[in-house]
């Protein structure tokens, strides 16, 4: 289905965050017991579901591994069982071993170290590293360092496109600037925001036969009146 794009402003994608706050409630997050583990999520989340991050960051817990020095003493072979829930084992392993050595060699082991930095010296440093690309990058720097920047994914893109306020093939700079130059620089608005989108993309918005009739979003969506048209004019199409 074709969606017409339209311009945002600034209200317009402030009252796209008040709909759906209203609609889901605060999300509070990243959830986490320390910044280390946000660190270690933003990597086993890379191209798996969030509940296979879970499984995953347990087993490190349970292993008593859920700190960078811990991390890094685990034998390979050891650390890649552990994560396996997270898939990619072929890589990930890898890239977490570097978060840490990074970690280490750069701020003295301690994430709380990010805080307070210049965000364009830090973004280049965690883009530098093997397997770490903008969106982790951006989600380490907002929820760890937190810096005002503001993270893009794939539900971000789902949900703006439907909304008509971006082209489907939008890079992530794009849309990304598209929202920073629309919201206040503000870091628990960019958590908050960045949550409720995958929230409700994961319960709302899915990929496949969308729940439209639910959506808080819907009187605004281009998506879902061109559903309505083609549906109107099925409706009203003489039979063959």
């Amino acid at each position: 289905m074709r969606i017409a794009s339209r311009k945002i402003t600034a209200a317009g994608l402030r009252e796209i965050f008040t709909r759906l706050h209203a609609y889901h409630g605060p999300q509070n997050w990243w959830p986490h017991e320390t910044l280390w583990e946000i660190m270690v999520g933003a990597i086993l989340t890379q191209n798996t579901a969030w509940r296979n991050v879970e499984r995953a960051l347990a087993n490190l817990k349970r292993a008593h591994a859920l700190t960078p020095a811990a991390l890094r003493a685990l034998p390979r072979a050891r650390l890649t069982e552990l994560i396996r829930p997270a898939g990619f084992t072929a890589s990930k392993p890898q890239r977490l071993v570097t978060l840490a050595e990074f970690l280490r060699d750069a701020y003295a082991d301690e994430p709380a170290n990010l805080r307070g930095g210049d965000l364009e010296t830090q973004r280049a440093q965690f883009l530098a590293l093997h397997g770490v690309g903008p969106e982790t990058a951006d989600a380490i720097l907002l929820y760890v360092a937190r810096q005002p920047i503001f993270v893009v994914d794939a539900y971000t893109r789902r949900i703006f496109t439907r909304l008509g306020i971006a082209a489907a093939n939008i890079s992530y700079h794009a849309l990304q600037t598209l929202c920073m130059e629309n919201l206040a620089s503000d870091v628990e608005l960019f958590q908050e925001f960045h949550a409720l989108l995958d929230t409700h993309a994961k319960l709302i918005c899915t990929k496949r036969a969308p729940r439209c009739d639910r959506c808080p979003l819907a009187q605004q969506c281009a998506y879902q009146k061109n559903l309505r048209a083609v549906q109107d004019r099925e409706r009203v199409a003489p039979r063959r």
